[in-house]
């Protein structure tokens, strides 16, 4: 079991491809993981124990018959997946992690997960997250908090932190996630982990329940670079069920993510946003990131530093337009069409307020309340039309940054993983742990972000890349090859590189 385990997703499924491993074997292996470890972690809300061993009852059968006649395998056939709450499975509890949609089963799936299904994936359950993917830290979910695996005491991330916990905690060997401000890179920093947000309309958002419609992105989150851009490359490509979903960028050759796990970032020009370091960030962080700047430049990148600009912007332009979206996209729970209606009531009008008073959780009624704020008549220039002024100009920055750089490369949260409990009494502290992720959801632009090393308690912090729009190739290649180094190098101490490093001081 503890073999089956350790290996990665695209080891696992090399294994069970050539015979040595069963689906079945790696299946039961993941759900008594599941067994054992999840009361204490809470990454999911939901484990299909029998739908999952009779999925990989049909996959093996499947690579059977596909061996027989000489066909080829997907590097997921046979290996358990683990799918974010918030991403519909005919027949299994989607909920949000909220209240409001507690009984609420689906009759379709959402395209992603149709794709790893019929990639021969075994699905093992939903995840936990921040009720209706607002949060930081996956402590808003109406089924309790997930911890941390690396330390219980802290939040996993949010709002994929379920995803993200599940696969450092070796409860799935991949899992599936989504990203508005961050959301999948975030809690892939926080618990030491890879995670990929692709470009916007890359990836089918049919079947993802909505939050932010023109931010939310689903992604993978693995074990390493290579399980993330295999997963990616299975999710991908034109979905006529999603009208934002990108047709003529996603011809078959720019989604052959795997071609880009190469070693080699010679010549590479990689820049270095000096208004990411210039304060509010942690020292640990600092010294782990532009380390790792310092091994990619000694790998034969050209490093330089720029001023990206509108990074103060970010924040709030983001949470204007997250959260006037997500009170359009949520008005549609209202305890008539399906999910949690209140028990009493004496009209219709009443019963609306009760339901949602009663089904959703305070962070989801504060960002409701927010975005009617900024919609509504007399606020609606000053607030949501110049917040969208400021997302077209924070494109332009990075589009400007992209003409002389291949790849930004940055930290992905000030922080490493914070304290339990800690951010709930201060919402606004949560918001700004943000400022290096959510301005890629404004600019649809795809991220990275994989360990880089720990700071002085042993918590993870996390490498970000970013990339043009559908040049994810780029970024996976600069991710391997760090990942590669820092694999065969892990006595190293970024900070010894960082010595002679100019990364982040003042001009």
């Amino acid at each position: 079991m503890f073999e089956i385990l350790s290996l990665s997703a695209v080891e696992l499924g090399k294994k069970i491809a050539s015979g040595e491993i069963t689906s079945v074997e790696a299946t039961k292996a993941y759900l008594d993981k599941i067994g054992a470890v999840d009361k204490d972690i809470n990454a999911y809300v939901t484990v299909d124990t029998e739908g999952a061993l009779k999925a990989a009852e049909e996959a093996d059968k499947m690579i059977a018959a596909k061996k027989a006649a000489g066909e080829t395998l997907s590097p997921f056939a046979g290996v358990p997946v683990a799918i974010k709450d918030n991403m519909c499975i005919e027949g299994m509890l989607t909920s949000c992690s909220s209240h409001i949609l507690d009984n609420f089963y689906p009759t379709y799936t959402a395209t992603a997960v149709e794709m790893l299904k019929e990639a021969g994936a075994v699905v093992l359950g939903h995840t936990n997250m921040d009720e209706f993917a607002m949060g930081s830290t996956t402590e808003t979910s109406y089924y309790g908090p997930t911890k941390n695996p690396r330390n219980t005491d802290r939040v996993p991330g949010g709002s994929s932190g379920g995803s993200a916990a599940a696969v450092a905690a070796d409860e799935c060997a991949v899992a599936l996630g989504s990203d508005t401000g961050g959301s999948i890179r975030q809690p892939a920093s926080f618990c030491g982990v890879t995670g990929i947000k692709p470009t916007y309309g890359r990836v089918s958002r049919y079947g993802l329940i909505a939050y932010g419609s023109s931010l939310d992105q689903i992604g993978p989150l693995g074990k390493t670079v290579e399980d993330c851009a295999a997963m990616l490359e299975v999710i991908s490509g034109h979905d006529p069920k999603d009208s934002t979903s990108a047709d003529a960028e996603n011809s078959k050759d720019r989604i052959d993510f795997t071609s880009a796990l190469i070693d080699n970032v010679e010549g590479m020009k990689i820049g270095v946003p000096r208004d990411y370091f210039l304060e509010g960030i942690n020292e640990d962080v600092k010294a782990a990131v532009l380390g790792a700047a310092e091994v990619l430049k000694s790998k034969g990148a050209i490093v330089e530093e720029f001023d990206l600009g509108m990074v103060e912007y970010a924040i709030p332009a983001y949470y204007v337009i997250a959260c006037a979206e997500a009170s359009s996209n949520l008005e549609r729970f209202d305890g008539v069409k399906y999910g949690y209606r209140t028990g009493e009531y004496t009209d219709l009008h009443n019963m609306y307020k009760k339901t949602r008073s009663e089904g959703f959780g305070a962070e989801v009624k504060r960002r409701i309340m927010l975005g009617s704020f900024v919609l509504s008549s007399g606020y609606y220039d000053a607030y949501y039309v110049k917040a969208l002024k400021v997302k077209a100009l924070i494109k332009q920055a990075f589009d400007k940054a992209f003409e002389k750089y291949d790849v930004i490369l940055g930290p992905v949260a000030p922080t490493t993983a914070l304290k339990c409990g800690e951010s709930l009494s201060d919402p606004i502290k949560m918001y700004l742990g943000d400022i290096y992720t959510v301005s890629v959801n404004l600019a649809g632009l795809p991220g990275i972000s994989l360990p880089c090393g720990e700071d002085k308690d042993g918590l993870p912090v996390g490498l970000q890349l970013l990339g043009q729009t559908f040049e994810e190739k780029k970024i996976i290649q600069t991710a391997y090859t760090f990942e590669k180094y820092r694999l065969s190098n892990m006595d190293l101490k970024c900070d010894k590189d960082l010595k002679d490093s100019s990364y982040g001081k003042e001009a």
